[in-house]
């Protein structure tokens, strides 16, 4: 029972946090007018005249897009809050509710405050940068693969060296020793999932889709008996459902590389942890094809005569420009995501 309420309080106590400090975050965004200066619109590529008129640049010109943070410093709130009352109220029951322990959270937490640091500074040089960044976010996406690829290696040479793992468990198969090569494997599933935060385009898209991704990777952990891990990645869903009560249609702020960023880093690390890396791919099956979606249409403009698959990619923006109505993708998205978590679940703890 104690397990349970480790999990499911503070959960909840992020949730309501985030909600608290919702209105003075937002009163910064809007009062230094945080949002982005050109929209997609200004992009050559985009042709569809359907998504052009969705994407007129009025509500992307006027909507904060570093609401991200919302949802880290609810969680290292919750984290901060719950430790320091362990701490001047000892209790067995405030002891055994702190879920701050090297072993299992200190790396992803670790994870996440870097990589939304990261993100934060690329939010915030796209809105106050001046020149051709400011327009071509590509130029510092490059940067930012440069320094995922750092926490990469330091997170996983602390995982080979330290907690001495070099297997990946392979589902029905069993665990694959591949010795060294956990390195340059970790450092690739890093970079493919931060691949995937191209899926914050559209309100409340990438919120419900994460929110239900970590609660699987939750599940998984509560069954593995890895409670701390369990109980930090029921705290970031909580966190991300108090930013997607603010961030549904019409949404008063984007989430941003602040968030998307922090987010996917962290999620691949937790995927380690739980040794569960393998089910990744099924469990956040929409971020898989979401990124894939952009690889394919890359792929076939630069090498096959600048032909197109899609009208528009990401995934999404290519439905959208087919003319479904942004709520229509995003519910459905919802669902996709619900139904292969599950799927995902069983084939973790089945396996």
């Amino acid at each position: 029972m104690i397990d349970v309420l480790k999990v499911v309080i503070p959960s909840v106590l992020t949730f309501f946090l985030g909600i608290l400090i919702t209105p003075f975050f937002t009163n910064i965004f809007y009062k230094y007018k945080m949002w982005k200066k050109n929209p997609r619109t200004n992009n050559p590529d985009i042709t569809n005249d359907h998504f052009t008129k969705m994407h007129n640049g009025t509500a992307e010109l006027s909507t904060p897009r570093i609401g991200g943070v919302i949802i880290w410093i609810s969680v290292l709130l919750t984290v901060a809050l719950i430790y320091l009352i362990s701490i001047f109220f000892p209790t067995d029951l405030t002891f055994k509710l702190n879920f701050l322990s090297r072993n299992q959270t200190l790396i992803p937490l670790a994870a996440l405050i870097l990589a939304s640091l990261i993100g934060l500074v690329d939010d915030l040089l796209q809105i106050f940068g001046k020149g051709n960044y400011a327009k071509d976010p590509l130029i510092y996406r490059k940067i930012k693969i440069v320094c995922i690829t750092i926490i990469g290696l330091a997170i996983s040479y602390w995982f080979y060296y330290k907690l001495e793992i070099n297997t990946v468990y392979i589902p029905f198969l069993g665990s694959v020793d591949i010795g060294l090569w956990f390195i340059p494997f970790f450092v690739i599933v890093m970079l493919a999932t931060f691949s995937t935060s191209v899926i914050d385009g559209m309100d409340g898209l990438s919120g419900g889709v994460l929110a239900i991704v970590f609660t699987a990777y939750s599940v998984i952990a509560f069954a593995f008996n890895q409670i701390d891990i369990s109980a930090l990645s029921a705290v970031i869903a909580g966190g991300i459902l108090a930013f997607l009560w603010f961030n549904i249609p019409p949404a008063r702020f984007y989430m941003g590389e602040t968030g998307i960023l922090g987010l996917t880093v962290t999620l691949a690390v937790i995927a380690f942890l739980t040794d569960s890396v393998l089910v990744l791919p099924i469990i956040a099956l929409p971020l898989v094809l979401t990124s894939l979606s952009v690889i394919i249409q890359v792929t076939s403009y630069k090498y096959f005569g600048h032909r197109r698959v899609f009208y528009v990619a990401p995934l999404h923006h290519h439905l959208e420009a087919l003319g479904w109505s942004r709520e229509k993708i995003v519910m459905r998205y919802w669902i996709i995501s619900l139904v292969f978590a599950i799927i995902g679940v069983i084939v973790a703890l089945v396996s």
